[in-house]
This record gives structure tokens, C-alpha cells and sequence, in this order.
């Protein structure tokens, strides 16, 4: 690491680099907040937004809004290893999608370049039931399959946030489903059908290495009311240790938890041996847990998140705390996003964004760190 009493000059460079089709205004002031945050861990200087142009000639670490895909752009940005970026580089897209989370429906299915069928035989049993399809045909084999044993969800496999989502309980409304579905992102990115569940508990489970650092969480996502009353991600509350998984599961974890952390590792540990160019420093997984069509309890990982996340604010605080005291080895850290100018800030938070936005009007954006002692 970098000796953060050296002149600037030699000091390395820590850069946002907005990869997304959107990009709202709130999110690229918190990316740029957690950017400064990551440069004083690393001891290197925030040098503001990448410039395509070359401008940046010393060495730079990268902070990309979406997961970057293709390794020739990795290698444009000067990424070759998780120690370039908070994120993570995929050398196909859908390989960032929930589309890798499920099997194909047969073997001979349609499937695109650089699919790894053994990525599926090495997550069974760590995620629900449900088949990733690329095709029509594909798309009702698989509908079929599932509708036997109950309802079923549709899920596009680029949208976040449960976004698109449909609920399928009969044959009727899964062809009415899949025939309104644009077929040229079916074929290119692929569709999810998977088991539906109810009294659904969605926990997260990750892990961040930055600058030396390894730490690792888990913990569970709060919906909040937006402005238009719709109930939308609302932060999340992690309980962060110093190190892997493996310190993780030595904490006293009830049963539930350590279950979805067992099978966040086991996802995480199949995408590194299946997709050997992949690569991140940032890994998030989503695991729901709840009841099947049968009344039967169910867990698994729902999809990965390989860039930077709603929970990442919380991420970064926890390895502040770590490098400021030596003795901590585990903490409580929370993300909040609040709606409306009457939500004000609980106390002990730290605001990073607060303010109207263009797209989702006044929002605040915060975060905290607890001891691990206080509930």
C-alpha cells in the first residue's frame, strides 16, 4: 500500500467510471463520496471521473457503476485483477446477469458462447428451482416444468430491484407472458423462470477486498415508500467481519443465516472455478428464503452483484472502522435511503446525498456504523 504521507504526484489516482445507460444524479454523487472514502483507504487521491481520452498516465484504481464486461475493455482500463477496481470484470455480459443462477432446461437448449453447464451442477442445491432459457421454445419447456409443482416467476435477467417481474400461476398466462416478451433480448441476455416463493426474507451475503483488506457480511435488505408510494429498496443492515467466510460462519449465527451464507459461498466459489476469467473485488449475493407452492421452506441465492451496490456505503464504512482500530474485527454497518424531505436522518448517520433528484424527487442517502455489541 501506498504511504499516504508521499507528495500527490506519485500518489495513485481513484476514478469513477459511469458504465451504465442511467446514471441518476444521487447515485453519482454517492459513487464519487465513496470514491474519495476508498482513495484514503489505499492511500491515493480521488482524481474525479475517467477520462477516455488518456489523460490518466500514473496508476489509478477504478470505481465502474455497472460490472465491466468484455476483458478488452478491462484491459483498456487497466484492469487485471481485483486490485484495480471495486467491482468486477465478466468476459461475456450475461455471465453479470441472474441468468447464470439456473440450469438450461435440457442439454441441447440454446445458450450463448462461453455458457458453463457445470456452473449449474456445482450451485444445486444453493439456489431455487428454475431454468435459464434463451429461446421461445426454451422458455415454454421450462414454464411447463415449473407449473407442475406451482406458480412460477418470470424474471428479465438485467433488471434490479425485482423490477419486471411476473408472477405465473397457469399455462394461459405464461404464454401470454412469454409472447410479450422482446425476443431480441431473450435470445441476446436470456430470460429466468424460477420457482415462486411467499413470506419471502431476502438476505445479503458478501464480500470486499480493498487494499490489503478483507472483510466480509452478511445481512438483510428494508424496503421503504418512495415518493410515488411504491415500495423500493431501502437500505441494507450488515454485520461485517475482518476476513472471509470462513470468519463469518464462526460468529453465532442462527440457522437461517448461516444457510444463506453457506450457499452464498458455494456460489461465489462456482463462478470463480467456472468462469476463470472473472474476476472482482466486490461480491454480493441476494438469497430469499421462504415457503413454496407446496408449504415446503426454501432457500437459495437469487442472483450475484459484481459493482457497486446499495450496500456499499455500508461496505466501505465497515473497512474504515477496521483500519482505525486494530482491535475491531467485526461491526454492524447500515445503508439508508430516505424519501421525502420530512425522512431526516437518524442520529450518528453520515449523509452522503441529500437533496431532489431528477428522477426519484428528494432523497437522503446515509450511512452508520455500529459496535457489533448494540442491537
Amino acid at each position: 500500500m501506498m504511504n499516504a504521507d508521499m507528495p500527490q504526484a506519485s500518489r495513485g489516482e481513484v476514478l469513477t467510471y459511469a458504465n451504465r445507460a442511467n446514471e441518476p444524479a444521487h447515485e453519482k454523487t454517492v459513487h464519487a463520496e465513496l470514491a474519495r472514502r476508498l482513495a484514503a483507504l489505499q492511500g491515493m487521491v480521488f482524481g474525479g471521473e475517467y477520462d477516455p481520452t488518456g489523460k490518466h498516465t500514473g496508476t489509478f484504481y477504478v470505481i465502474p457503476s455497472g460490472t465491466i464486461v468484455g476483458l478488452e475493455d478491462a484491459r483498456r482500463l487497466g484492469l487485471s485483477s481485483e486490485r484495480d477496481l471495486f467491482g468486477g470484470v465478466v468476459p461475456q455480459g450475461f455471465i453479470a446477469t441472474k441468468a447464470i443462477t439456473h440450469p438450461l432446461v435440457r442439454p441441447d437448449a440454446e445458450a450463448p458462447v462461453g455458457w458453463s453447464r457445470e456452473f449449474g451442477a456445482q450451485v444445486q442445491g444453493s439456489v431455487l428451482t428454475g431454468y435459464s432459457v434463451f429461446s421461445l421454445d426454451d422458455a415454454r419447456d421450462a414454464g411447463r416444468r415449473l407449473l407442475n409443482e406451482g406458480a412460477l416467476r418470470i424474471k428479465p435477467v438485467r433488471a434490479t430491484g425485482g423490477r419486471g417481474q411476473e408472477r405465473v400461476d397457469n399455462p394461459l398466462q405464461l404464454e401470454q407472458a412469454l409472447l410479450a416478451l422482446d425476443q431480441d433480448e431473450l435470445r441476446e441476455f436470456g430470460l429466468v423462470l424460477e420457482s415462486n416463493l411467499e413470506h419471502v426474507t431476502t438476505f445479503s451475503v458478501g464480500q470486499v477486498r480493498v487494499g490489503g483488506q478483507l472483510a466480509s457480511y452478511h445481512g438483510t435488505q428494508r424496503l421503504t415508500a418512495d415518493n410515488l408510494g411504491e415500495m423500493v429498496y431501502g437500505g441494507s443492515d450488515l454485520v461485517v467481519v475482518r476476513g472471509g467466510f470462513d470468519a463469518l460462519l464462526a460468529l453465532e449465527l442462527n440457522e437461517t443465516t448461516r444457510l444463506a451464507v453457506s450457499q452464498a459461498q458455494v456460489y461465489d466459489e462456482a463462478a470463480s472455478a467456472c468462469y476463470r476469467e472473472f474476476f472482482a473485488s466486490r461480491r454480493n449475493y441476494d438469497i430469499a428464503q421462504g415457503i413454496d407452492a407446496r408449504g415446503r421452506p426454501c432457500s437459495g441465492v437469487l442472483e450475484q452483484s459484481w459493482r457497486i451496490g446499495g450496500a456499499s456505503s455500508a461496505e466501505i464504512a465497515a473497512l474504515e472502522r477496521f483500519s482505525q482500530d486494530a482491535s475491531a474485527t467485526v461491526v454492524r454497518a447500515s445503508s439508508l435511503e430516505l424519501y421525502g424531505e420530512r425522512q431526516t436522518p437518524p442520529d450518528g448517520a453520515t449523509v452522503l446525498f441529500r437533496g431532489e433528484d431528477a428522477e426519484v424527487g428528494f432523497i437522503t442517502k446515509c450511512v452508520m456504523v455500529e459496535d457489533y455489541g448494540n442491537p
